[in-house]
């Protein structure tokens, strides 16, 4: 006797559907970023030149509503430093160097 096989067929498409934005939510969504950004890059620009030339390539995370600011080499442990002491709160990540940028592109 020959048994049947069975044909899986492949799971196509996104398991969760994507969300739809509209060109308004989009807007508020950048403006509310913008303005978190300029709310934490003052805290970032004050301690800049005083970590650039001890701590240049770490990585410094900020919580805009404390003004607290988080110094590590290691990006995960930054962001760990900032979730212990801010459980909750929203925080930004600058590079230690002249642009603050943490990448390239």
């Amino acid at each position: 006797m020959t048994e049947a096989k069975t044909t899986r067929t492949a799971r196509r498409g996104r398991i969760f559907p994507e969300i739809q934005w509209t060109k308004e939510q989009k807007a508020q969504r950048e403006a509310e970023r913008e303005a978190f950004y300029q709310r934490c890059k003052p805290v970032f620009d004050k301690v800049k030149s005083e970590l650039i030339e001890t701590h240049y390539n770490w990585y410094v995370t900020v919580e805009p509503h404390s003004g607290e600011y988080f110094v590590n080499q290691d990006l995960e442990v930054v962001w760990q430093q900032c979730r212990e002491k801010h459980p909750g709160k929203i925080h930004h990540t600058f590079r230690i160097n002249e642009s603050g940028a943490c990448g390239t592109i």
